[in-house]
């Protein structure tokens, strides 16, 4: 049968890793997951309950497109809680997940060819659903002197659009208010649609995360249940846009989607008052950075991005190989420990490059650094 060209995306390669971790868990052995970005916890204990009761009392059948009003509200006072802005719940969309999101966002503002910058590394994800929606993304090249972020200086005159993560995916990296503003004003001033992924909001340790939302309410802003909130599986997550973009958006989501999971949107709506738990995890992650940071260069991985949020350690192991996803499968056999290369997330520099996730119990992480001491050491 005839393919689409669009369809021939790269495979995502963390979830290649979990499934090779998974075959060899599945043969006895012992893996530590440091190769995927999922929470060690599930959800938050009184969102499972509220969907115990609401299978009992509700039918769960179709919400509105957009979301159920409730929950759209709570989101909007988060962002009144969080950065002090005022927003009207009418501009919340309830996604499935911060991935229909992003093919919302693409679809809504793009023509088929146009191109969407990136900075490389990001999270590959990106890149394939825009080539899935037959449009370019575009590598913006960045660099440690520039937190692995991109700057206005670099936006090229021919983009339509730029979507930038703070904390980023890989490297954990954090836009500050000034640079957050100068890369919308650059791209305001050149009519290039600004996205703002802000799913690890509310995992940050150094400073506070800035919302796009701070800076303008000319943006497209996506987040996600799956991080902070630990609801990965649950596939819930949020878009906020300018206002003359809801009905574009609304009627997108209805022929899409229809609508949301409504158990994860009751699920996601109790969570969002689960913040005693939320904090608690959130601790977790602050130790699992500390031993990260003192143990990954003693185990022999001494370059790395200094990661002030989401639960990421991007390292430079170009000193150690030319073929990341060799190594990655290296370590995963000889040490027990899972982790991704690279190339996932930059397909130019990644064959030099690793990404450790943290997000797994503390035991896991110490368990994981001990083996990659020995294993390094072993190699030499």
């Amino acid at each position: 049968m005839r393919n689409a060209t669009r369809a021939l995306v790269d495979p995502f390669i963390v979830m290649d890793v979990m499934e090779a971790a998974r075959a060899a868990e599945a043969q006895g052995r012992s893996i530590i997951h440091m190769e995927v970005g999922q929470p060690g916890t599930g959800a938050p204990e009184g969102a499972r309950a509220a969907v115990a009761q609401a299978i009992h009392t509700d039918a769960l059948g179709y919400t509105v497109a957009l979301g159920l009003p409730e929950l759209r509200a709570r989101i909007a006072g988060l962002y009144k809680k969080w950065y002090d802005v005022d927003l009207d719940p009418a501009r919340v969309v309830v996604t499935s997940g911060s991935s229909a999101g992003f093919i919302l966002a693409f679809t809504a503002l793009f023509e088929a060819g146009e191109k969407v910058g990136l900075g490389d590394p990001s999270y590959p994800s990106y890149r394939q659903i825009l080539k899935a929606l037959s449009l370019d993304p575009t590598r913006i090249e960045t660099s440690k002197d520039t937190r692995f972020q991109p700057v206005a200086g670099n936006l090229s005159s021919d983009l339509a659009g730029l979507i930038v993560a703070s904390p980023a995916n890989p490297t954990g990296t954090m836009l500050d208010h000034a640079a957050l503003s100068e890369l919308i004003a650059a791209c305001d001033a050149r009519d290039i649609a600004f996205i703002s992924d802000e799913i690890y909001h509310g995992i940050q340790y150094e400073g506070r995360a800035i919302s796009a939302l701070e800076v303008s309410d000319d943006v497209y802003v996506i987040n996600s249940f799956s991080k902070y909130f630990s609801m990965t599986g649950w596939r819930v997550g949020w878009m906020v846009v300018p206002q003359d973009h809801v009905r574009v958006i609304e009627r997108l989501a209805q022929n899409m989607f229809i609508c949301p999971p409504h158990a994860s949107q009751v699920a996601a709506l109790a969570a969002m008052d689960c913040e005693e738990e939320l904090t608690a995890n959130l601790s977790v992650y602050a130790e699992n950075r500390r031993l990260m940071l003192e143990g990954l260069p003693a185990a022999g991985f001494t370059q790395i991005a200094p990661p002030d949020g989401a639960f990421y350690i991007y390292a430079d192991v170009s000193d150690l190989t030319d073929d990341s996803r060799a190594f990655a499968a290296e370590i995963l056999e000889h040490a027990g420990v899972a982790v991704t290369p690279g190339l996932d997330f930059d397909p130019v520099r990644g064959h030099g490059t690793l990404r450790f996730s943290y997000a797994r119990g503390t035991e896991d992480i110490i368990e994981g650094l001990a083996r990659l001491k020995q294993f390094m050491q072993a190699r030499g």
